[in-house]
């Protein structure tokens, strides 16, 4: 008899421990879409995160322990656009996780649900890192956050069919939230519509658009080539034409081509968060945009 029950609590324990009752493990190439994931997740989702706000999501080194945490994904979220074209195929392709391959449903493409800026018109690498499907760097658009939640909520739903209903709670209490911070946002914001602005890299055209701010110009050259002396140079005389309030970079870009240019100019050099966890303010997606608009209006300053 008692051999009976041990087998019974046996099996309840591996019931408990089967695949049906295991939350979902996600793995996101960068902090926004996982901190997303968890937003509508909960406790159903397990995330992981392949880069941090500090690294370049262009650069990353396809580590044993990345491919590790592929392997066990049921899903993967990418931005796309070839944000992660130098290393997310390869991790994939490693894993031997056939769940996380392109076109199946356990991979993602965020860019894939927003419409694209800057699409070239041709394609040469003379150009420097540009991307045929546009600029990658959606997630500086709040609004297009919105339209990756709703998808990935779908998508969710769909993995995890026995939980569609907590997916579809979480992302209607969520889209309400970020419907208000938006607004909220936009007025915090006004003052800076029409603002003329240089840049490192140019990594916030969709920011850009969303806020009525005006892209001057950029330090590198061409798209993630290292600004040179003569550049700005170039840059700087042209400022005494056409005066600009700020020089902005992302976190993880080193500050020494826009400090120099602040200085000898007398601007602003201000530094965005880029993505949840690229400041102290920016610990999750709400504190993102509120800490990159308080350090915008900084700048005008």
């Amino acid at each position: 008899m008692a051999s009976r029950r041990f087998l019974l609590f046996a099996l309840c324990l591996a019931a408990c421990a089967s695949p049906a009752f295991a939350a979902l493990n996600i793995l996101s190439t960068v902090p926004e879409w996982g901190a997303l994931a968890a937003e509508l997740g909960g406790d159903k989702v397990k995330v992981a995160v392949a880069t941090t706000a500090m690294q370049d999501p262009h650069r990353v080194e396809a580590r044993p322990s990345l491919i590790a945490r592929a392997r066990n994904a049921d899903l993967v979220i990418a931005t796309g656009a070839e944000l992660e074209a130098a290393w997310l195929p390869l991790v994939v392709q490693q894993s031997g996780n056939p769940r996380i391959r392109a076109g199946q449903p356990g991979y993602l493409e965020a860019a894939a649900f927003v419409p694209m800026l800057e699409k070239p018109a041709r394609l040469d690498r003379a150009d420097g890192d540009v991307h045929a499907a546009g600029n990658p760097h959606i997630q500086t658009d709040p609004r297009n956050v919105a339209r990756v939640a709703q998808a990935l909520a779908a998508r969710l739903a769909e993995l995890d069919p026995g939980n569609a209903g907590a997916y579809r709670a979480r992302h209607a209490a969520f889209a309400g939230r970020w419907s208000d911070a938006i607004a909220k946002w936009e007025k915090e914001a006004a003052p800076l519509r029409g603002a003329r602005v240089l840049v490192q890299h140019r990594a916030f055209p969709y920011l850009f658009a969303w806020l009525g701010i005006e892209e001057a110009g950029a330090l590198e050259p061409r798209p993630g080539v290292e600004p040179t002396t003569a550049h700005l140079s170039a840059l700087l005389a042209e400022l005494e034409r056409k005066p600009v309030k700020m020089v902005v970079r992302a976190a993880y870009q080193s500050d020494r081509a826009s400090q120099w240019l602040a200085g000898k100019a007398k601007l602003n050099p201000v530094v965005l968060p880029f993505t949840v966890g690229g400041s102290e303010g920016a610990g999750d997606l709400f504190g993102l945009y509120g800490d990159t608009i308080r350090r915008l209006l900084q700048g005008m300053r």
